[in-house]
């Protein structure tokens, strides 16, 4: 249980307890908050529940808050009770309770932060997805970032999660790229054949023809174009999908499953939902196109699902198909797509498509993530491969580093739009919070070693020696973990976990200036042993969020 539902079952309990009591009156249902005070003096946490009762109760709120705070029943973890105008009830932690809290931090390990609030409950995250015809551009990693630091916080709130790409292999997209390569190809082996009107730019697709052309032979040059497409389209879409997959992996970024498109069309599924559909008189046909009638489910327009003639599924075509799956086949009970700012306008699409399906709209959440602007030595970037700026993820996790990366774009929610300064970025100093914050967990390993070389045991400590105010400090941020965990879960906001990392490294940072840890001398061996207990747990609860932001927890530096 999170400290604050202990606390706030205390209230309740006290507020019963009152009325029982005749010194407060009824006053039926209430919802009891329990924050963090915006000042340190108000103590560790509070309640305005007082301000809230005022009315109905027809007292004054510093008379209910009296009232309450008197009734509060003993607890280990409540060191002090106090009511304050103009109506709030305040808590101060136990000396006591915090010190015994080191070991169950230590206890926990790698397992420390976890919470049970999704236990019981399947989740899909599906990120990134990009169409699968060529490199990362820089465009992609922040959503990336998100969607897999996202999945670890589900994970640890005891979610059921499952992490999946949607290869999206058999639209238009994926046509024009097989027209652009089979030009490609044939120009490769000697042959003038135009690029198509659209063609795919760049020079990934010369690069991944001529390698084709010399590993697989020339044997599709004398076939029709389409037979010849059919060749080289399967070996193609796995080189980039390999690369795609090898690029975030080194950006500490990996799936459960990866779910292609065109599965959805050879498997039966999408004819299947389209079916489903015109029974429910949610298909029409217009202007020899089928149409998803959207205008029957409060949307403005409708939305084309087959294009007329030969044009096949239109992206949302497949979408519906795809949803139809993860919700009906798949059983999940929630669904996140991580999806670039420019989807904007398909989110009220999904959500009348999961009403079509008879499905609760709320049960799908699509986070949308804001575009980023790199800078460098205080100048804004254009990236160009022909100015020779990075336009690729490989080449932003070779520039500043994939723990950089991480954490830069964890720092700002997914609405935010952000600048990433690739100079910051670099500095290996305090400047930097992702040097700070590593370095923080690389000073407590060292001061553990230090321990260890001067075979200063500290199996068993006296706890109650660790009272000076840094101390108490640093045990409160460390036992914050699990109800930021719980809060970003809930919330669906991993951008709590680098601000919760950069508060803790401070905490450190104090803690190790005001507080000498490791000393062999015998009067000051006791107060070793118990501090170095408390690093232990500083460094578990550090280790644990920067597994969860997905970066390195690095042992020196």
């Amino acid at each position: 249980m999170q400290i604050t539902d202990t606390l706030a079952t205390l209230v309740s309990e006290a507020l019963e307890a009152a009325q029982a009591s005749a010194s407060l009156p009824a006053a039926g249902d209430v919802e009891i908050k329990i924050e963090r005070p915006k000042l340190a003096e108000h103590g560790d946490f509070s309640t305005s529940l007082p301000l809230a009762l005022a009315r109905s109760m027809r007292m004054a709120p510093i008379q209910i808050a009296q009232a309450i705070a008197e009734a509060i029943p003993e607890h280990e973890m409540v060191g002090n009770v106090a009511h304050a105008a103009p109506g709030f009830v305040n808590f101060t932690l136990s000396t006591t309770w915090l010190q015994s809290q080191i070991d169950i931090v230590r206890s926990a390990g790698e397992d420390f932060g976890s919470v049970t609030s999704g236990a019981g409950k399947s989740v899909q995250v599906e990120f990134v997805s990009v169409n699968p015809t060529g490199p990362l551009h820089v465009g992609h990693a922040r959503g990336a970032v998100i969607g897999s630091s996202l999945a670890n916080v589900l994970a640890a709130a005891g979610y059921e999660v499952q992490r999946e790409y949607y290869v999206n292999d058999a639209g238009n997209q994926m046509r024009v790229f097989y027209d652009t390569l089979y030009s490609r190809y044939m120009q490769a082996a000697g042959h003038d054949v135009p690029l198509p009107d659209p063609a795919y730019p760049g020079e990934y697709l010369q690069d991944l023809a001529s390698n084709l052309l010399k590993d697989l032979g020339d044997g599709s040059v004398s076939k029709e174009k389409a037979d010849a497409i059919a060749d080289l389209a399967p070996e193609s879409l796995k080189r980039t999908l390999d690369d795609i997959r090898e690029v975030l992996s080194t950006l500490g970024v990996s799936y459960d499953q990866w779910f292609h498109e065109s599965d959805l069309l050879t498997t039966g599924r999408f004819e299947e939902v389209l079916a489903f559909l015109e029974d429910a008189d949610l298909i029409v046909e217009r202007d020899g196109a089928k149409w998803f009638a959207a205008t029957k489910l409060g949307l403005e327009e409708d939305i084309v699902v087959i294009r007329s003639g030969e044009g096949g599924p239109t992206y949302f075509g497949t979408d519906i198909a795809y949803h139809h799956e993860k919700f009906l086949a798949r059983k999940f009970d929630r669904v996140i797509n991580v999806w670039g700012a420019d989807h904007h306008g398909h989110v009220a699409r999904m959500k009348a498509l999961l009403q079509a399906f008879g499905l609760d709209p709320d049960r799908l959440t699509i986070i949308l993530n804001q575009i980023v602007n790199f800078k460098n030595e205080g100048e804004s970037l254009k990236f160009s491969k022909r100015n020779n700026v990075m336009v690729t993820v490989e080449e932003l996790i070779e520039e500043v580093g994939a723990d950089s990366c991480r954490f830069t774009f964890l720092s700002r929610s997914p609405e935010s739009h952000m600048e990433f300064d690739l100079g910051l970025a670099k500095t290996q100093s305090s400047e930097n919070p992702v040097y700070y914050v590593q370095y923080g967990h690389a000073r407590m390993a060292s001061i553990l070693r230090t321990a260890a070389e001067r075979e200063i045991s500290y199996d068993t400590a006296d706890l109650s020696l660790l009272t000076h105010a840094r101390e108490l400090e640093l045990i409160r941020k460390i036992i914050e973990l699990p109800a930021v965990v719980e809060r970003a879960a809930e919330r669906l906001e991993p951008h709590h976990l680098p601000h919760y990392a950069m508060d803790l490294a401070r905490s450190l940072q104090r803690f190790y200036e005001d507080c000498r840890v490791v000393s062999s001398e015998e009067g000051e061996l006791e107060i070793s042993r118990a501090r170095l207990q408390l690093v232990e747990a500083a460094k578990v609860a550090l280790s644990r969020t920067l597994t969860l932001m997905g970066m390195s927890s690095p042992e020196s530096m």
